[in-house]
C-alpha cells in the first residue's frame, strides 16, 4: 500500500479534504480605520504651507499646494472669502489641523509649529506697529507726487516717466532700485504656445513686459533652480494681453526659470527693476512703477470688473505691502509708505493713483 498511503480515503467528499492554509498578510491601507490614515506623514511640507497659507493665502497657493484645486479655485475667486478664508486657514495649518488632499498629517508639523507660531506672531504685531507709525505721520495737504497723465494705453511703451518729474528724483530713486534688487541688460524673447524662458543672472528682481493674442488661458508662472513653484503667478488671465508685472518680492524661492503657458504667440521682455518709470496718475492693465516720495495717503479708483490690487515694495523685511485688494470697480484712499519704494498695479480695467 506503499503507494497509497497518502490518498485520502475514500467516501469523503471533496470539499471536506484538507486544503492548503493561505497565508495572511497586513490588512489593505483602505480598510484601515480612518485615525491610521491620519496617522500616516504627508509628502507636503508644514513649514511650506504655513508659508503658502500665510504670504499667499489670498491667491489660494496654500490649496493648490494641498492638492485641493476645487477650493483652492473658489477661494481664489473670492479673494479668500474677503480676507476671512484666509485667517481661517492659516490658523487650521498653524493648529495642525490642515491635512492633505489624502487627509495625511503635514510633515515637519511637531519639529516646527513652534518656531512658525513665533514668526506669525512678531510678524503680525510689526505689521501692525508699521501701520501705525505710518498712518500718525501720514500728512493731510502734502503736495501730490505725481502729475496726471490721462488716457494712457496699457499696450504703450512704460519707460517714459511724467515730465513734472525731476531728473534727480528720478535717477535717485533708480540708483535704489539697482542697489536693492540688482541690474542686468534687458532680455525679449518671443514664441507661440507653452515655454520656458531663463531669467537674466544678476538680480534678486526685476519686471516682465509681456503680450498675447491668443484666445485661451495665458499663464506667466516663476520656477527655481529644481523647477519648483516660488509661488509667483506673475499673469493669469484670458485672451489677449498687453501688461507689465514683477518678480522677485515676496518669494519663496530664487527665481530662475519663467513658465508660459500660451495658445497664442506672445513676447516676454525681462528688465530691471530700475527701468520701471515714475509713479502714473492713471492708466489700464497691470504696470509696475517708481515711486520716490514721502509717506501720506494713495487714493486709487478702478473700474474693472476682476481683481483689483495695489502693493508697495520697499525691500524691508517683513514689508509685505498689499494696499488694496478687491474685486470690480473700487475708489477708496489707503496708507502709502515713503520712497524709495516699487508699486505693483494689478487691474483688468482702467485705474487712477494719486499719491499726497
Amino acid at each position: 500500500m506503499s503507494d497509497n498511503q497518502h490518498s485520502t480515503p475514500a467516501g469523503i467528499p471533496n470539499d471536506q479534504r484538507e486544503q492548503p492554509i493561505p497565508p495572511t498578510y497586513p490588512a489593505a491601507q483602505e480598510n484601515a480605520p480612518v485615525g491610521a490614515v491620519n496617522a500616516i506623514a504627508s509628502d507636503k511640507s508644514f513649514v511650506v504651507t504655513w508659508l503658502f497659507a500665510w504670504l499667499l493665502g489670498l491667491f489660494a497657493v496654500d490649496r493648490f499646494y494641498l492638492g485641493k484645486v476645487g477650493t483652492g479655485l473658489l477661494k481664489l475667486f473670492t479673494l479668500s472669502g474677503f480676507g476671512i478664508w484666509w485667517l481661517v486657514d492659516l490658523i487650521l495649518v498653524l493648529a495642525g489641523a490642515q491635512r492633505d488632499k489624502q487627509g495625511r498629517k503635514l510633515a515637519g508639523y511637531d519639529a516646527n509649529k513652534k518656531i512658525a507660531w513665533i514668526i506669525t506672531a512678531v510678524g503680525i504685531v510689526l505689521s501692525m506697529i508699521i501701520s501705525g507709525v505710518t498712518n500718525a505721520a501720514s500728512p493731510g495737504d502734502s503736495p501730490a507726487a505725481v502729475a496726471p497723465l490721462e488716457n494712457e494705453d496699457a499696450s504703450a511703451p512704460v519707460e517714459e516717466a511724467p515730465v513734472e518729474e525731476p531728473p534727480a528724483e528720478v535717477a535717485t530713486v533708480q540708483s535704489w532700485a539697482d542697489d536693492s534688487f540688482g541690474t542686468f541688460a534687458p532680455v525679449t524673447q518671443t514664441g507661440t504656445g507653452d515655454n520656458l524662458v531663463t531669467l537674466p543672472a544678476g538680480a534678486t528682481a526685476g519686471i516682465v513686459t509681456a503680450t498675447h493674442d491668443g484666445g485661451s488661458n495665458f499663464a506667466i508662472s516663476v520656477l527655481d533652480a529644481s523647477n519648483a513653484s516660488t509661488g509667483q503667478l506673475l499673469v493669469n488671465t484670458i485672451g489677449r494681453y498687453a501688461g507689465t508685472s514683477a518678480f522677485g518680492f515676496n518669494s519663496l524661492g530664487d527665481g530662475v526659470t519663467l513658465e508660459i503657458s500660451a495658445d497664442g504667440k506672445w513676447s516676454v521682455t525681462i528688465a530691471p527693476v530700475s527701468a520701471a518709470p515714475a509713479l502714473l496718475a492713471s492708466g489700464a492693465g497691470d504696470r509696475v512703477f517708481l515711486y520716490q516720495g514721502s509717506a501720506g495717503k494713495l487714493t486709487a479708483t478702478h473700474a474693472g470688473s476682476s481683481n483689483f490690487a495695489v502693493t508697495e515694495q520697499t525691500g524691508e523685511d517683513f514689508s509685505f505691502g498689499l494696499l488694496i485688494n478687491e474685486i470690480g470697480a473700487y475708489s477708496g484712499t489707503v496708507p502709502l509708505s515713503s520712497g524709495p519704494s516699487v508699486i505693483v498695479v494689478n487691474a483688468d480695467g482702467q485705474w487712477t493713483l494719486k499719491a499726497e
